[in-house]
């Protein structure tokens, strides 16, 4: 699997309006995720897409999202982003119904930071309305999880 930037020929704007992650909000911001470095994951074609804001301290992982489950681009991706940002704080948010991207960042190395209670319930009032209310497995979507790793 190579890992690589991003090209304009890899359709990365199109896979992230397909997973609805062109615009993220998070932490009461709503950020176009298109407006920051992508890594791509080609295996041969687009297996993945990781958005990253990288920052004078930390880097934020904005967007992570794969084709398939489970066959490592995911992994790639994030150990790709983890060169980048060095020596800076690694973070990203994600939210209380995402019990799988839990399990995927826990198992390399992330750990619970912070909880924003009720900034999905915000998000969606101020920033976002299309955000469900409710999300995977039939659970609620309101809080957002800060993971630091």
């Amino acid at each position: 699997m190579e890992v690589r930037s991003s090209r304009p020929e890899d359709g990365v704007e199109a896979f992230l309006r397909e997973h609805n992650a062109d615009r993220v909000a998070r932490l009461g911001v709503l950020e176009d995720a298109l407006a920051h470095p992508h890594l791509v994951a080609l295996d041969p074609g687009l297996a993945g897409v990781l958005t990253y804001v990288l920052r004078d301290d930390d880097c934020e992982v904005l967007t992570l999202h794969a084709t398939r489950r489970r066959h490592g681009a995911g992994t790639a991706l994030l150990e790709a982003v983890r060169a980048i940002a060095g020596d800076r704080r690694l973070w990203l948010i994600t939210t209380n119904d995402n019990v799988d991207a839990l399990r995927f960042y826990q198992r390399r190395g992330f750990r619970l930071a912070k909880l924003h209670a009720n900034a999905v319930d915000d998000a969606r009032e101020r920033l976002k309305p299309e955000i469900p209310r409710i999300g995977n497995y039939g659970i609620p979507l309101r809080d957002e999880l800060e993971l630091e790793g």
